[in-house]
């Protein structure tokens, strides 16, 4: 423990050239031509159907229009954190279909399409443009010109979901970590930070719990490129559970998995954990197995099938996993992973709604380990996508 900083001080360094230079090169080359203040987020430009984020198609007084028009009864009864129009609300992660599921009214075919041509209608100007990307960060970062080794940023900001209880656990646990490891961590929750002069002077991204698309295309392009050139990204539980993400290399190459529910009658419950491998360097310390009550997610396939290296999975015979008629089984079912991108380190695990998880010495092991690794701590390093030995 006591040397593990000076380790990866040292590990920092020599990373933090490429890192630096990447950046520099980047911060040097002119920005794109079709980049322009307020104008910048993903799907600013998108025309409207019934697959838009419901956010968008209520900020917009002609959608909402419509909305209310084709489906008047999809918003009646729901709470505010579904239907409010500006973030954090679920409304920046679901779809009018979702929320005609959640009623146990699902959309005709024919409803749909009506809803679709007349959505279609609606001329996306630069009011809805600006409308659309006013959630989006731009500007100043914020953050430190200069930053002691080794250093780690989290990142929080939210546009979906914005679970309190966990967001404020999370990172006090990462704060007991840091202080126990000697790292310097550095908060922010604004996206402006993923650029690539303020990501290069950092080990590790943390992700804690954030939700909804977040980043300009500017700011994504940023966070790829220094995570596939050598830099670390960890995230955990709500930084993957999502129903809907905009951004596809995250969810399906970054993260690894795709978020397909959890259990809700119980929401939460105690299932048996199992170490997948007990003699990777992150999951060393940790027993064979262990119990803990969560809310247990489910993914549309392993992360096994995007090159993941599986760290902990769950005993589904220990817990239901079902929602209602909904089957969330997966059989090889994995909570914990490392993933190779590029040359960069990634760390993701499902644990982290409950606040108590967060104090678990087994979960804060988990935590300090996985970020570390990610943070180019372990003895394997990132190349091509292959995890290779260091030492």
């Amino acid at each position: 423990m006591r040397g593990r900083s000076q380790v990866l001080a040292c590990i920092a360094g020599q990373a933090a050239m490429v890192l630096l230079a990447a950046a520099s090169a980047a911060h040097a080359a002119p920005a794109p031509a079709t980049s322009s203040a307020g104008r910048d987020c993903p799907q600013a430009h998108a025309p409207y159907s019934s697959k838009t984020v419901l956010m968008d198609l209520l900020i917009n007084p002609a959608t909402h229009r419509v909305l209310d028009q084709d489906l008047p009864d999809l918003l009646i009864g729901q709470p505010e954190v579904v239907t409010q129009a500006t973030p954090p609300s679920f409304s920046a992660i679901f779809e009018v279909g979702t929320i005609a599921k959640f009623k146990n009214s699902p959309l005709s075919e024919a409803m749909i399409a009506k809803l679709d041509v007349d959505l279609s209608a609606v001329p996306v100007d630069d009011e809805a443009v600006l409308a659309r990307c006013a959630r989006y960060d731009e500007g100043p970062s914020g953050l430190p010109a200069v930053v002691p080794r080794p250093s780690v940023l989290i990142f929080s900001k939210v546009n979906g979901y914005r679970d309190v209880a966990a967001l404020d656990a999370g990172t006090a646990a990462l704060r007991r970590i840091g202080a126990a490891e000697g790292w310097h961590l550095v908060f922010t929750e604004n996206g402006a930070a993923m650029n690539a002069v303020d990501l290069g002077h950092y080990d590790v991204v943390v992700w804690n719990n954030v939700s909804g698309d977040v980043l300009t295309v500017t700011q994504r392009a940023a966070l790829r490129r220094y995570i596939e050139h050598g830099g670390g990204f960890a995230a955990f539980h709500g930084s993957g559970g999502d129903s809907r993400y905009e951004w596809d290399w995250y969810a399906d190459t970054l993260i690894g998995a795709r978020f397909i529910g959890h259990p809700r009658s119980p929401h939460f419950q105690a299932a048996t954990i199992l170490v997948d491998d007990q003699h990777e360097w992150v999951t060393r310390g940790l027993p064979p197995q262990w119990t803990l009550t969560e809310e247990w997610y489910s993914f549309a396939a392993s992360p096994r099938l995007t090159g993941a290296h599986v760290l902990a999975r769950l005993d589904e015979s220990t817990y239901d996993p079902t929602n209602g008629e909904v089957d969330l089984h997966m059989g090889d079912h994995p909570i914990a992973w490392t993933k190779c991108v590029g040359s960069g380190r990634s760390f993701y695990t499902a644990i982290g709604h409950r606040p108590e998880n967060y104090g678990d010495p087994n979960v804060q092991l988990l935590l300090e380990r996985g970020i570390a690794w990610a943070a180019g701590r372990g003895p394997t390093a990132c190349h091509n996508g292959k995890e290779m030995r260091r030492y």
